[in-house]
């Protein structure tokens, strides 16, 4: 592992302790084999003036919720250090109590909530701190040997203590095993099972030997020929089947008891992993370190069989656990999986949304890694169930349940939208994914995928024409969220205004394969994934041409009332399967791709009226903008529709030829 400090990054921030925090934090928040998604905590300890005028010894230490990749100054917590301290000497404290004890102790009460690594991070006398979960550090402490192992390669420079659950225990611990510790002799700690910590008097002593220590580790792990175990994956894998996929999360969901997103991982690394003729003795003995137990479950379920049956057994196996080791203040979570591995498939993450899918997946990623090196080094030994089960169980976990806020109405659901780079499709898929959707917009536009480039809305080139493509779309769209239960038949486009005796057969014939055909074939690819949804629906965008043709606009008009037809039909047939489907009509909607200033012109010649006058041209003298139609889209994917389908619904200000 190479240093990342960068002199001169550095250098602008001259002495100030708070700015290298932030810049040391990110460094090591850029590596995620030392941190994921929020793992791990820093701190620096300085002075500041308080409103008497007096000088405060400060902790400041990051806070709950912040990310060490993207953390600012606002993302330490700054606690007198004085009072932090003190609360080591207590013989016994509940981390909800400790939670508030440090609360009291800010000097800013907005600030965030201190990491319940705070007093830890007191009692070590050093200026700055540094806590990360490095991956091959852990590893190591996962075998048979690993404590002799770690002994051995850091020497009495390094401080080592066995697992203790972390908060007010450990950090209990380590002041009773350091009363007589002349901590200049150590430059580091390693908490078995758990993570690294190094310190020094300045943010790049402390960082420099983090990556020393962790880069021993890896040395260690090259020496014994373990570390290019994993890479000894299957160059390829059988393509994913998205219909047991769709029936794996739909399995998953209904033990969870609302919509999960499953992503299948089918990278050589994944599939070579979950075709390893040991799988089931491996993967099943416990997370990479007891922290990711909450994103991730103790273990792993193992499809090698039906879906359903299989998230049965794990459900009833998990029940099992939480009896086991449950007492009567323990509320029971959900017993479904949030990891799969699929034998000659990949791996499948699961989570309540997309973000919270991502996260399992970089963490499945890390773990089937390490799982590997531990192998290669005598065997993968992680902690046992009962541990386990109390930082699964944690109590400020389970407060977390009782405080929890209400969930985005559509927080995992699975959408697809097509023509969604401009206009409706665009406002559409972000409506979708600003309600909690995970969203994958297809478009001809390349600009698509930068344009929908982040957790839950995403991007993909496709000309919806082209059915075998659109297949290829669909199915990808299927492997990354792991079924469909929104569909949003949008694609098309306005054709060249013609009347019917001069119209080219070209035109004619666009028209009808983009807006009408191209509908038909996303509805009957669409269809064995939406019958596996949750509240599935279809969208279709109609036209306000449907029910009020105008005069050259006959290509147009005729696909649109050809594509309404379809939905009317589509809802007759899908209706036995619980799928929803209507129609909405926009009119006039001129900040779409469709209307170029060249079309409004025309359609506002064709009526008698200037372009200005022809925006506003309804009942209501109202301008209906992509937005609003975005919200129509949006309140008929969601429960206000729930019993409705096969409706035409118009946004178009009210007209009088349909009126």
């Amino acid at each position: 592992m190479q240093s990342l400090w960068n002199e001169a990054e550095a250098a602008p921030l001259g002495s100030d302790p708070v700015k290298l925090r932030v810049y040391t934090s990110r460094l090591l928040g850029r590596e995620p084999s030392l941190v994921l998604h929020g793992g791990g905590n820093t701190s620096v300890k300085a002075t500041a003036t308080n409103l008497f005028g007096e000088t405060e010894a400060i902790l400041y230490i990051k806070g709950s919720g912040w990310d060490l990749a993207t953390i600012e100054a606002a993302g330490f917590a700054p606690v007198r250090l004085a009072a932090v301290r003190r609360l080591a000497e207590l013989p016994h404290l509940s981390d909800s109590a400790m939670i508030k004890a440090l609360r009291a102790a800010l000097t800013d009460p907005a600030a965030p909530t201190p990491s319940v690594e705070a007093i830890l991070h007191a009692i070590i006398p050093a200026a700055f701190v540094d806590h990360t979960h490095a991956d091959a550090v852990v590893a190591l402490s996962n075998t048979p040997d690993g404590e002799a192992a770690i002994r051995a390669l850091y020497g009495d420079r390094v401080l080592v203590v066995p697992y203790v659950m972390p908060g007010f225990v450990l950090a209990r611990t380590v002041f009773e095993r350091t009363r007589e510790t002349d901590w200049r002799g150590l430059e580091g700690m390693i908490l078995l099972h758990h993570g690294v910590f190094t310190w020094g008097p300045d943010a790049r002593t402390s960082y420099e030997r983090m990556i020393a220590l962790v880069t021993r580790a890896e040395e260690y792990l090259r020496q014994a020929g373990a570390w290019s175990a994993p890479c000894r994956a299957t160059p390829s894998c059988q393509p994913g089947d998205g219909v047991t996929l769709a029936r794996l999360r739909r399995a998953a969901s209904l033990a969870a008891g609302r919509p999960l997103i499953a992503s299948l991982d089918a990278s050589p690394e994944a599939a070579g992993f979950a075709g390893r003729p040991d799988l089931g003795a491996i993967a099943t003995r416990g997370p990479l370190t007891p922290d990711h137990v909450i994103r991730t479950k103790p273990v792993p379920a193992l499809l090698t069989a039906d879906p359903e049956p299989v998230v049965a057994a794990y459900v009833e196996a998990y029940r099992a656990y939480f009896a086991r080791h449950a007492g009567p203040e323990h509320v029971p979570l959900d017993p479904a999986p949030r990891w799969v591995l699929w034998p000659g498939r990949g791996s499948v993450s699961l989570g309540a949304g997309a973000a919270e899918a991502g996260i399992v997946a970089d963490i499945a990623r890390h773990t089937m890694r390490a799982i590997q090196w531990a192998e290669a080094l005598g065997g993968w030994r992680a902690l046992d169930p009962a541990r386990l089960f109390e930082v699964e169980y944690w109590e400020l976990e389970q407060a977390k349940l009782r405080t929890g806020g209400a969930a985005p109405p559509l927080q995992g659901k699975a959408a697809l939208v097509t023509g969604a780079a401009s206009g409706i499709g665009r406002a559409a898929a972000e409506a979708l994914h600003a309600a909690g959707a995970a969203v994958i917009g297809l478009d001809v536009n390349p600009a698509i995928t930068t344009l929908f480039a982040r957790p839950g809305l995403t991007g993909a080139v496709c000309d919806v024409t082209d059915h075998a493509a659109l297949r290829a779309a669909v199915e990808a769209a299927v492997r990354r969220a792991g079924g469909l239960d929104i569909l949003v038949s949008n694609a098309g486009v306005f054709s060249p205004t013609a009347r019917l005796e001069e119209m080219p057969d070209e035109v004619w014939r666009q028209s009808l394969e983009l807006n009408l055909t191209s509908h038909l074939a996303l509805l009957r690819i669409a269809i064995p994934y939406l019958r596996l949804g949750f509240d599935p629906c279809v969208i279709i965008v109609g036209s306000k041409n449907v029910p009020a043709p105008g005069p050259g606009a006959g290509a147009y008009s005729v696909a649109k009332a050809g594509l309404t037809q379809l939905a009317r039909v589509a809802a007759l047939e899908l209706a036995a399967d619980g799928i929803r489907v209507n129609v909405i009509h926009p009119h006039a909607v001129f900040d779409t791709g469709a209307w170029t200033p060249e079309v409004l012109e025309a359609r506002a010649r064709a009526y008698g009226l200037t372009p200005e006058e022809y925006r506003r041209n309804n009942l209501l003298r109202v301008e209906v903008t992509s937005r609003d139609v975005a919200q129509l889209v949006l309140a008929m994917a969601g429960p206000a529709f729930a019993k409705t389908t096969g409706a035409q619904v118009p946004i178009d200000g009210g007209s009088d030829r349909v009126v």
